[in-house]
């Protein structure tokens, strides 16, 4: 078996991971887990979303969390923009990367933007131009690769032509997102087999989530066919508003684990990941799902 030696993972958990929270967070506690999360060795957080107070209150506080952090050399502080409005108030912010999104299904991109695949374009090629204009890098994201929970199976085919749109419009980094967690190893081994002869590996990330219990078993068969590239929420944070029953990301403590138990290397200590964990849980007042918390739980190692 043909593994990659090194694996960047990126902690999507302050956005990703606390969007779905319902009960407010404060601003200061967001600040004090991302300088923490900045110790522990990732090279990159997405801090915040810069979408509508409306849509998101949980993030309503992004430009205050985005000056408020202490930034350290060599970590991305990136944030998701939905429309040139977030764009001012992340370029504003001066967020190092911003992440553009969207859907390979119609209905999801309809609940989760309020408009179509094609009226989705336009604005985000907008978006892009712009944020590339500021010297801005940009991230996209692709939500439900694996599978709608309003449309059920996506067409292979339109993913990759939601993937080459993106790419056409100049972003360096696509993400494909198993929103709802369906995904299976054989599933994620044939698209990667598929989106291989359109992409290469240095321009795709996985963003697996853990519904079903599958998402290391993806990153593992992602791993085989040289995938090198992670999205991860520490503890198993996160969710999608727009997907019900979509539970948490693959928890970037597990994923650090397994990783360094197989001889590939993150960068990442585990040991002040879970500390970050510990801060996070206690803030939110509730146990976080990874297994990695809680075996820290029930031996006391933190």
């Amino acid at each position: 078996m043909s593994l990659p030696e090194r694996v960047t993972i990126k902690e999507v958990g302050p956005r990703d991971g606390l969007q779905n929270e319902k009960e407010e967070i404060k601003t200061d506690d967001k600040i004090e887990w991302i300088n923490q999360l900045s110790e522990t060795g990732l090279s990159y957080i997405e801090i915040t979303s810069f979408v509508h107070p409306k849509w998101i209150p949980q993030l309503k506080d992004a430009v205050e969390v985005a000056k408020g952090i202490k930034r350290k050399e060599g970590i991305t502080y990136a944030a998701l923009v939905p429309n040139m409005k977030g764009l001012e108030r992340a370029i504003e912010a001066n967020v190092d990367e911003v992440s553009i999104f969207m859907s390979a299904s119609e209905s999801h991109n309809k609940k989760n933007i309020n408009k179509t695949i094609d009226e989705t374009y336009p604005v985000l090629r907008e978006v892009v131009e712009e944020a590339k204009q500021e010297g801005k890098s940009v991230r996209g994201y692709v939500s439900t690769v694996f599978g709608c929970p309003y449309d059920g199976k996506v067409d292979e085919q339109q993913v990759i032509n939601v993937c080459k749109n993106l790419f056409d419009m100049g972003i360096d980094e696509l993400s494909l997102g198993d929103t709802i967690g369906v995904a299976n190893p054989i599933q994620v081994g044939k698209f990667l087999d598929l989106i291989g002869t359109e992409f290469t590996k240095d321009q795709i990330a996985l963003h697996f989530h853990d519904t079903r219990g599958m998402a290391l078993a993806n990153t593992l068969v992602s791993l085989e066919k040289g995938y090198y590239i992670f999205d991860g929420a520490l503890g198993g944070l996160g969710g999608c508003p727009y997907a019900k029953g979509a539970s948490g990301n693959v928890a970037t403590d597990d994923l650090v684990h397994m990783l360094h138990e197989m001889g590939i290397q993150t960068g990442v200590d585990l040991d002040q990941l879970l500390q970050a964990g510990q801060l996070i849980q206690g803030k939110i007042e509730k146990s976080l799902p990874s297994k990695q918390m809680n075996i820290c739980r029930q031996t006391s190692m933190i």
